[in-house]
């Protein structure tokens, strides 16, 4: 694969990512960007950036909600604070945080790059269209059906990656199950759980990452957050992987070869700001990577196979 961003080439950049998928997008992205060791991150406090970002040089603001601009105008002002002659880029893959970035980068003479969310498969995220239209960076798309002069295409993170069969033995039974809800704030997603209880099977042990959806009557080990390296760890060791259609925790079980139950969060249920995730997991089951399935919809079918699935890297 030739180099997608030449222009980016040992800069020492600025990668600015909120928590979660984009975060993991960004890191997962770094080694394509081809950016500098000596490079610098801003992004939120969580187990995830404390993991992913070990060792690095890292400042860490407080946590921007959706539309919270008085949280926006924070970080700028920390961002502001930044060794900015130590800084040759800024690049970020959203959300809120990069309009804290990207006006004080604009000030400093700095060049921005914004490449969306894999999870924008028809068109810009609102932090996307604030970029493009103020003209605070260059942006790029992940996807070449909606590529523009303004939204270019030059890498994908879907692109590198085919579903397997995985034979199963003989009268195979789920007994360890994986249900990860994500981390964003504020919403809960007590569908899912409700969903994960009916379809799984009498004795199997399931282990929960509830984020917001705290509940006191669910069997198995329950955490609200957990680092990446327990993720990992209760990921690879479970028969099963039922998770939200958030596009991180998406990522991060397909580079670790498992193919998920991806169970869409749903605005009419007050579980995300919008649909987006019914597209994302749409998109990924009509590739064939994964199953899609609708939270009343879950039964022990899906969980059967999704245990005779594998996800297999075919690009690094």
């Amino acid at each position: 694969m030739s180099h997608p961003f030449p222009e980016l080439a040992g800069k020492r950049a600025l990668l600015v990512a909120s928590t979660g998928g984009h975060l993991e997008q960004l890191v997962q992205l770094e080694s394509v960007l081809g950016v500098s060791q000596k490079s610098q991150w801003m992004t939120f406090d969580s187990p995830q950036s404390a993991s992913l970002l070990a060792g690095r040089d890292a400042t860490i603001v407080p946590y921007i909600a959706s539309r919270d601009w008085r949280g926006v105008m924070h970080a700028a002002r920390l961002a502001a604070k930044l060794d900015w002659d130590s800084i040759d880029v800024v690049i970020s893959t959203g959300a809120a945080i990069a309009l804290s970035v990207f006006p004080v980068a604009r000030l400093r003479g700095t060049p921005s790059f914004y490449v969306e969310s894999v999870s924008r498969f028809d068109g810009p995220s609102l932090t996307g269209r604030i970029a493009q239209n103020l003209r605070l960076a260059r942006t790029f798309t992940q996807h070449v059906e909606w590529s523009t002069d303004q939204w270019q295409y030059r890498y994908s993170l879907l692109s590198a990656y085919e579903a397997v069969e995985k034979p199963l033995v003989e009268n195979f039974a789920v007994s360890r199950i994986f249900v990860t809800l994500g981390t964003i704030r504020p919403f809960r997603f007590d569908a899912m759980v409700d969903a994960v209880l009916a379809a799984a099977p009498p004795g199997a042990h399931i282990v929960w990452q509830l984020g917001e959806t705290d509940r006191a009557d669910l069997p198995g080990e329950v955490h609200r957050t957990i680092s990446v390296e327990d993720f990992d760890r209760e990921a690879s060791h479970a028969d099963v992987v039922v998770s939200h259609a958030g596009v991180g925790s998406t990522l991060r079980l397909m580079e670790l070869g498992i193919s998920p139950i991806l169970v869409p969060r749903r605005k009419a249920r007050d579980e995300h700001v919008d649909d987006h995730q019914t597209q994302v997991a749409s998109k990924l089951e009509a590739a064939g990577l994964l199953q899609s399935v609708e939270a009343p919809e879950l039964e022990l079918k899906h969980l059967l196979q999704a245990a005779a699935t594998r996800v297999h890297k075919t690009l690094n």
